[in-house]
């Protein structure tokens, strides 16, 4: 079964350096029927003006991964870590027992374009890390590469939760399949473009909850960058 969450129905934030849209609650956006998936939390669809960002903050417990889909974002944190993400790279930052950081338009010129992802983790108060790796264009196109897991395998990036996450790119006539495992939920949210999923049509912004199917299809893609989710079988995240 696929529940879908049109783009034009998520929250909306505008702060003037920031335009962000929440597909569940956040912050001031709250929706008691959006309140995650799974161990699914926060995505939230942020453009930032050039030179601008989110200030030094803290976080704890929480696995938070960051996905550029235009410009560049510098990365700063407690941990003594200094990055610039681009498109292509993927952050994740396990906040476990404490971590403060900042986000920042690295350029003075053109926005910043990416998405800010939170997980749910298995467990509290783990130590604090950061990872940050590069998935080329050429292995995502018209296939999905797994680039979050639980061991962090095959160069995928590690994550303290019982969950996968899948990114690839379609256009055209390439397609591509996902399977899903017995029992397990799963979440798609198009980044980019437009795609249809097992024949329902789907834009730029769009997300899908996903039960009991063992198979997504993708096609006819428009330009199209496509997250997907693999996950435990809860509707909403707890500990």
């Amino acid at each position: 079964m696929l529940e879908v969450r049109k783009a034009g129905d998520r929250g909306v934030a505008e702060h003037g350096w920031l335009s962000s849209r929440h597909t569940f609650s956040f912050a001031n956006y709250y929706d008691p029927k959006q309140q995650g998936f799974s161990d699914l939390l926060v995505i939230n669809d942020d453009r930032v003006a050039p030179s601008a960002g989110f200030g030094k903050h803290p976080h704890r417990d929480m696995e938070i991964f960051s996905y550029v889909l235009e410009g560049a974002l510098e990365h700063k944190d407690t941990m003594g870590t200094g990055s610039v993400i681009r498109p292509g790279d993927v952050q994740m930052m396990s906040a476990g027992s404490g971590v403060a950081h900042s986000e920042f338009n690295h350029s003075q010129a053109e926005s910043v374009h990416f998405l800010q992802i939170w997980l749910m983790p298995s467990k509290k108060g783990v130590e604090p890390r950061y990872q940050q790796q590069h998935f080329a264009e050429v292995d995502k196109r018209g296939r999905f590469v797994n680039i979050i897991s639980p061991q962090g395998e095959n160069g995928s990036l590690a994550v303290h939760q019982d969950t996968r996450v899948y990114a690839g790119l379609l256009d055209g006539d390439e397609s591509a399949k996902v399977s899903v495992p017995e029992g397990r939920y799963a979440y798609v949210h198009v980044a980019r473009g437009g795609v249809t999923l097992n024949g329902t049509v789907l834009s730029e912004g769009d997300g899908v909850r996903v039960r009991n199917e063992r198979e997504l299809a993708f096609s006819d893609g428009k330009d199209a960058e496509v997250l997907v989710f693999d996950l435990r079988p809860n509707e909403q995240p707890a500990w």
